[in-house]
């Protein structure tokens, strides 16, 4: 029998070396406590806090994953454990404060003078505008262009990629790892309510810190997400992976999509609204070429995603911010789910129709590619992925084309066409025709892309400039139920109901009364005001 070779010297010096860095990066911060204590204004006793914090850490993650490595291999623990110490220096290298809020010194007592000036950096704000607050000054800077709404938006497009990377294996790993529906249900369910937590605690973060740190941060969180994927052997490493995945991209959803606001209101706006159904589309249909022809099918995926967080990340640290700092970096990650109070009812306008369409994608994402492989008779993984492709692809190219029209008839037009899916996808299953499933995706993709279009138009170009991941993140926080809570549900119909045909006619019913229903709501509410969609930055 053949045996695995055994590691050598190199083996030994290399874990050794991360020992020696790992503690060298602990005591670094050492000879500047004073420093830091000068340009704060902290005191020994938060010094000791700020070194007892790290003492404490250490032994509650010895306590909670020490014997991780046991059961997932050491690699996987040792390659998230780099990725999270390069997110601890990028966390330093952009501190500028005990809590992340900036201070400054104060004279000391009996000694009168002026506070000095605040400098603040906005790439957003006219390098000529005078200050808007006496002792502000404001310096010119590189102001954000076309390349970095590029760059944000393709940034979206990966992370949603890699969520929808997953859904072709997902055949793949219930044969390896003999696991039912409800499990795929929950893998898929468990990465949108990571989302959901991720937007709801660091939703708001980014509007105090800064967009750059937020998505440098979000970028190593997914790429260790992506390591998790590649070295996964069980449901259990399956589960981590995507519960990584959904905290990195709820916290940079939020930020993202004000990133791009920020740099340029309408394109921004659009661009919000599209790029998350490219992603989506992409990943799904990407995967599943990789999976059907590619080798290594549940591994090179994941790492071409890694290659391109990486590439990502250097753009990010090198595009310039688009928002100023401000206080109140802890309040903000206080779970709080608000929407200020001149935007509540536009929100409410939104909120049906956003939850109707995710709806729609959560099924598609989850129970789609078995439905279509069960139409069809056929077990290509590239036929599976190709209705979670078709309906994120024709929405995105709906965004675009239906851009110009007003926003609440964009969300009129987006429940009339899912009515239409849902009726011709019960049509398809009970005449178990191939071609009438994919003609209804197509139909719902365009229900989508005018639904999410319009539902988003009606609220972010309102939004001022302080609170746009705020409320971006409540919006989506409304997608992802949507996304997560009927899906999860019908992957339990498809156990213990009548199976897989069964429970899709039962969703594409719930979908049918979902658009009813938000109709009603919308017809109710006072229509929002028309919201300009101006390519003007800020």
């Amino acid at each position: 029998m053949k045996t695995a070779g055994r590691p050598g010297l190199p083996a030994l010096a290399l874990p050794a070396s991360m020992i020696v860095s790992f503690l060298a990066s602990a005591a670094a911060p050492t000879p500047l406590y004073a420093s830091h204590a000068g340009a704060w204004l902290f005191s020994s006793l938060t010094t000791t806090i700020v070194f007892g914090t790290y003492t404490v850490a250490v032994p509650a993650a010895l306590l909670l994953l020490g014997r991780t490595s046991d059961h997932l291999g050491r690699k996987p623990v040792l390659l998230t454990a780099l990725v999270l110490q390069i997110l601890a220096m990028v966390v330093f290298s952009e501190a500028d404060g005990v809590g992340g809020s900036r201070r400054h010194r104060r004279p000391r007592r009996g000694v009168p003078g002026p506070a000095p000036p605040r400098l603040t950096v906005n790439p957003a704000r006219s390098s000529t505008q005078s200050p808007s607050r006496r002792g502000e000054t404001v310096v010119p800077a590189r102001r954000p262009g076309v390349g970095s709404l590029v760059l944000l938006a393709s940034i979206v497009v990966s992370f949603l990629a890699a969520s929808s990377a997953p859904t072709p294996l997902y055949a793949t790993y219930a044969r390896m790892w003999e696991f039912s529906p409800i499990t795929t249900t929950v893998v898929f369910g468990v990465y949108a309510i990571a989302v959901l937590l991720a937007l709801l605690v660091l939703g708001r973060l980014s509007d105090h810190v800064g967009r750059r740190p937020v998505l440098l941060a979000a970028l190593a969180v997914q790429t260790a997400a992506m390591v998790v994927l590649t070295t996964a052997d069980g449901a259990g490493a399956l589960l981590a992976g995507r519960v990584l995945q959904g905290v990195s991209t709820g916290g940079a959803l939020g930020a993202l999509g004000a990133a791009m606001v920020d740099v340029a209101r309408g394109r921004g706006t659009v661009a919000n609204a599209a790029a998350p159904g490219i992603g989506t589309g992409t990943g799904a249909l990407l995967s599943g070429l990789l999976v059907q022809y590619a080798p290594a099918p549940t591994h090179l995926v994941y790492l071409l995603l890694v290659g391109v967080f990486l590439l990502q990340g250097v753009a990010v640290a090198l595009m310039p911010e688009t928002v100023s700092r401000k206080p109140g970096a802890r309040a903000a990650v206080v779970p709080e789910f608000t929407v200020p109070a001149g935007l509540r009812g536009p929100v409410l306008a939104a909120a049906p129709i956003l939850f109707a369409v995710w709806a729609l994608a959560g099924f598609y994402g989850s129970l789609g590619p078995a439905l279509a492989r069960q139409l069809s008779g056929s077990s290509s993984v590239v036929l599976g992925a190709l209705g979670f492709f078709l309906l994120a692809v024709v929405g995105s190219l709906a965004t675009v084309v239906l851009g110009r029209m007003a926003p609440r008839t964009g969300m009129l037009v987006g429940i009339a066409m899912l009515v239409v899916a849902g009726t011709g996808t019960l049509v398809a299953v009970d005449q178990s025709s191939t071609v009438g499933f994919f003609s209804s995706t197509a139909v719902a993709g365009i229900g989508f892309g005018a639904g999410f279009q319009g539902g988003m138009r009606t609220v972010v170009p309102l939004v001022a400039e302080h609170e746009r991941a705020g409320v971006l993140s409540a919006v989506y926080v409304v997608c992802y139920l949507g996304m997560s809570l009927p899906a999860v549900i019908a992957g339990v119909l498809v156990v213990h109901g009548g199976g897989l045909a069964a429970a899709t006619r039962d969703y594409s019913w719930f979908v049918v009364a979902l658009a009813v229903m938000t109709l009603v709501a919308l017809l109710r509410l006072k229509a929002p005001a028309a919201a300009g969609c101006q390519d003007t930055p800020g």
